[in-house]
């Protein structure tokens, strides 16, 4: 019986059919996507009762939850090393295993030690995967890197909004009975059968390459830092802009607006997907990044300055112009690399985009602190908006693939 398919246009504008089976490749991705966030944003909504529970101090929480993102950019280059010794599928298995496994067990034992070293090794698994994704999109869809890289980072932003919204007040943690412990072990689940699902679905390594594949990345290509930088400056405005917003509207006296401001930034992030896929040519490349510099810009301007609820309108603006940053970089590293290459380009990207995405933020709250002026924890976020899009002028960005790639 003959696949059905859809008729999707692919990166050079060609219409190109979509069987079944690019449906379902489609469909994992996004759920890989999810995976890689799924169990660690599980953690801010239950932090008050474990904050309870562990008699954890101020300081114990902040690391609690920046302690993965550092690990991104600490344990990428060992996810290409682990991608040429064992392939895609053998570093999606260790990687989601321990998503899965470590991000269940974060609570098992009243114990602090257990908690932090099950959180760094769930933070690990989730950074030794991440290169394995671009390397995913290239084999299944190297004619579509777009789309396939959308729909990806779609189930990313997923991961993101899905545990804050379904923890509490409903959905995982009544399930548990209000037990923290139990709520994480649940989201654990989630990723235990995802994983199982993707693994399966990735085909088996071939024989056993005569040279080593190469794994240590080209530190030296300006290309791979400007994209790791642009991706950097994007990230470090989403992470610091979430961090601030609370006690920035709270000095201002606009607690009530706390949570629909938080709302609208995260859940702008979930239009970026659908936008890139209906204009794809006109949201990529540069007018993609320099367009959303200048949207990051004039959103964390507003929000330092514009009174009253206005500035739910600016943490609109600025969710979705840093996850457009976001999709639009990640689409690179599978059309610039040769074959073969690019978990390198993807690890060095990574180990770039999250030491940055660690450091803005925290150069933003020593100003705060400094100064005290809330105000001032914006300047590095619109700094950075600024650097992104003169970084992404000079960036060589092809339409599509390599010239080497093929389906």
């Amino acid at each position: 019986m003959a696949q059905a398919s859809v008729c999707a246009v692919d990166d050079h504008g060609v219409c190109v059919k979509l069987t079944r089976a690019d449906w379902a490749r489609l469909f994992l991705l996004w759920l890989g996507g999810i995976d890689l966030r799924l169990t660690l944003l599980a953690v801010p909504p239950v932090i008050p009762l474990i904050h309870h529970d562990l008699h954890l101090d101020e300081k114990s929480v902040g690391a609690l939850v920046s302690l993965p993102v550092l690990l991104f950019a600490v344990a990428a280059v060992p996810g290409a090393l682990l991608i040429a010794r064992v392939g895609v599928r053998g570093a999606l298995a260790v990687g989601l295993g321990c998503v899965a496994v470590f991000g269940a067990v974060r609570g098992f034992g009243p114990s602090t030690q257990v908690l932090f070293g099950a959180t760094f090794l769930m933070g690990a698994g989730i950074a030794v995967t991440q290169p394995a994704f671009p390397s995913l999109v290239r084999d299944w869809f190297p004619r579509r890197i777009a789309i396939a890289t959308a729909l990806y980072s779609n189930g990313i932003l997923i991961g993101e909004t899905i545990p804050t919204a379904l923890t509490t007040p409903f959905g995982v943690l009544p399930l548990a009975h209000g037990d923290w412990r139990w709520a994480l072990a649940l989201w654990g689940i989630f990723v235990v059968i995802t994983a199982v699902a993707i693994t399966v679905a990735v085909p088996a390594r071939g024989p056993k390459p005569a040279v080593p594949t190469p794994w240590w990345p080209n530190w030296r290509e300006g290309q791979t830092i400007r994209i790791g930088l642009v991706m950097g400056m994007a990230s470090a405005v989403y992470f610091g802009t979430n961090a601030y917003i609370p006690d920035f509207l709270d000095q201002t006296g606009r607690h009530q607006l706390i949570s629909p401001t938080l709302a609208a930034l995260n859940g702008a992030q979930l239009l970026t997907a659908p936008a890139v896929i209906l204009r794809e040519r006109l949201l990529t490349g540069r007018v993609g990044f320099i367009g959303s510099a200048a949207l990051m810009a004039v959103g964390q301007v507003g929000m330092a300055v514009v009174p009253g609820s206005g500035v739910i309108v600016c943490a609109l603006i600025l969710g979705f112009a840093s996850a457009l940053a976001f999709i639009v970089a990640l689409t690179l590293p599978p059309k610039l690399a040769p074959p073969g290459d690019v978990h390198r380009m993807s690890a060095a990207v990574f180990t770039i985009q999250y030491s940055t995405a660690f450091v803005v933020p925290v150069i933003a709250g020593f100003m705060w602190d400094a100064s005290g002026k809330a105000v001032l924890a914006f300047l590095p976020g619109v700094v950075g908006a600024a650097l992104m899009g003169w970084l992404a002028l000079p960036l060589r960005i092809p339409s599509s693939y390599g010239p080497t790639a093929g389906r």
